[in-house]
């Protein structure tokens, strides 16, 4: 329990607009898009100036009140549920692009702006952020940077980390500490950002952000490769790789998603189809058109029953609404839809996607599997109600043999979503339990009384 005291510290330091004691408004706070149980915050604070966010953040270090910075609750492992009794701290306040600088290629935000906002500030300078998380119409950037976020181009582009340059963040007693630089190459110091770069807010505050840009490709060019059997299409892909081709996105629909993304958005798709392969190339115009056209042979050489290349702008963007689709248009087929993130290298999809038919019939469920088959990035999506308390039983012992499948194959528990809560359990049969102690023993270091989002990636 905060005392009233406490809160009257708060209203004064960010406007009490800016401070939110009530339950309703509290309750709004309490969960993330994982499917985990809510947990009610003791305040909810939304700072709009750095010097609101770092005394925030001081004052909680000061009351030894647990803290999770929230962006706009996208998450998907349950990194920003809050600890019982804990302060949540929201971004979306600090929303400013501060600088984009054509020069030299950077750009440096504030943790709350929207991604696709960022996107297209950039865009309009004719420039290129690539990360672009599935959540990117409302996903924020701290959040992005704190879980690592991947996207549909990360088969090219690589993912946030990738784009990082520098950060400023508040440790766990509200003073700055300041990381990389604005510049190609630093060596000055210990990389901060690189350990800062998907902690999940366990160990500092993020204040500023500097992100590289690089120039927007001169053209693109989408396909979608049609097949009539899964296996074909996930042949393709390691196919189109070996070749020494690399698309900008490479994605996997199986027919199961297709059939939903169909009924949600009339994109045109063909229902009768196995899997898809949504593909773009990018690049020089000359290139485009050459990799386009060995893309395409690949995809016929190895069973596409056809291939249809996007003739226009419209048609491509048709073609990218329809993959953004998938979620929104299975989460409308059951009441609770439970996104998993399993990644596994790209020559071991095939052997994944048989697993994941075999999980889904042994234990009678529902999986719907797209994903960035190009960088091995699947999610099998399980489509279930977790009321019905036999089949969540089922459902939890089905995402158990997933991971432990991914493991086998040599993958890992999460390409893009982060471990927060869902996975931390997992987390030592994919390292080793000196992994797990090693990295309890830096967050003791950086933040002793365990107040940055304790509980989440390593446990307590």
């Amino acid at each position: 329990m905060i005392g009233r005291a406490l809160i009257a510290e708060f209203e004064k330091l960010l406007g009490r607009d800016n401070v939110f004691a009530d339950e309703a408004d509290r309750h709004t706070y309490s969960y993330d898009a994982a499917v985990l149980d809510p947990v009610l915050p003791a305040l909810v604070v939304r700072p709009t100036s750095s010097e609101g966010l770092g005394r925030s953040v001081s004052l909680c270090g000061e009351n030894a009140l647990p803290v999770t910075v929230r962006g706009a609750g996208t998450n998907l492992s349950g990194g920003t549920i809050p600890a019982p009794g804990g302060v949540v701290i929201v971004t979306n306040g600090l929303n400013r692009i501060l600088e984009i600088n054509e020069a030299d290629l950077y750009a440096v935000v504030e943790p709350g702006v929207v991604t696709a906002k960022f996107a297209a500030a950039v865009e309009s300078r004719g420039l290129f952020y690539p990360p672009d998380p599935g959540s990117q119409a409302v996903s924020t950037l701290g959040g992005n940077v704190a879980e690592n976020a991947g996207g549909l181009r990360g088969l090219k582009y690589g993912v946030t980390r990738d784009y990082v340059l520098g950060l400023s963040f508040f440790d766990a007693n509200g003073e700055i500490v300041k990381t990389g630089a604005r510049t190609v190459k630093c060596v000055a110091g210990y990389n901060l950002a690189g350990l800062m770069v998907g902690s999940e807010g366990t160990l500092g505050v993020f204040e500023r952000i500097i992100l590289k840009l690089i120039p927007i490709p001169a053209a693109r060019k989408a396909m979608l490769a049609v097949f009539d059997d899964i296996g074909k299409a996930c042949e393709a892909v390691s196919g189109i790789i070996a070749d020494k081709i690399v698309p900008a996105t490479l994605e996997l629909m199986d027919n199961f998603t297709i059939r939903a993304v169909e009924d949600y958005g009339h994109a045109g798709l063909p229902v009768e189809a196995a899997a898809l392969l949504l593909i773009e190339v990018d690049g020089h115009s000359a290139q485009v058109e050459e990799d386009a056209s060995r893309v395409e042979a690949v995809c016929r050489g190895l069973g596409a029953m056809s291939v249809r290349v996007a003739r226009t702008a419209v048609e491509r963007d048709k073609v990218w609404e329809a993959r953004r689709a998938a979620l929104s248009a299975l989460a409308k087929l059951k009441p609770t839809v439970i996104l998993e993130d399993a990644t596994v290298p790209r020559s071991k999809i095939p052997a994944m996607m048989n697993s994941l038919k075999a999980i889904a019939s042994l234990y009678r469920l529902t999986i719907g599997t797209f994903g960035h088959a190009g960088d091995g990035n699947l999610h099998p999506t399980i489509l279930t109600d977790r009321r019905d308390r036999a089949e969540w039983s089922r459902v939890e012992a089905a995402i158990d043999a997933i991971f432990d499948e991914a493991l086998k194959l040599g993958g890992t528990l999460s390409g893009e979503h982060g471990i927060g809560l869902a996975k931390s359990r997992f987390l030592e049969k994919e390292t080793s339990r000196a992994t797990i102690l090693y990295s309890r023993r830096i967050k003791t270091a950086l933040d002793p009384k365990n107040i940055l989002n304790p509980g989440k990636i390593i446990g307590e």
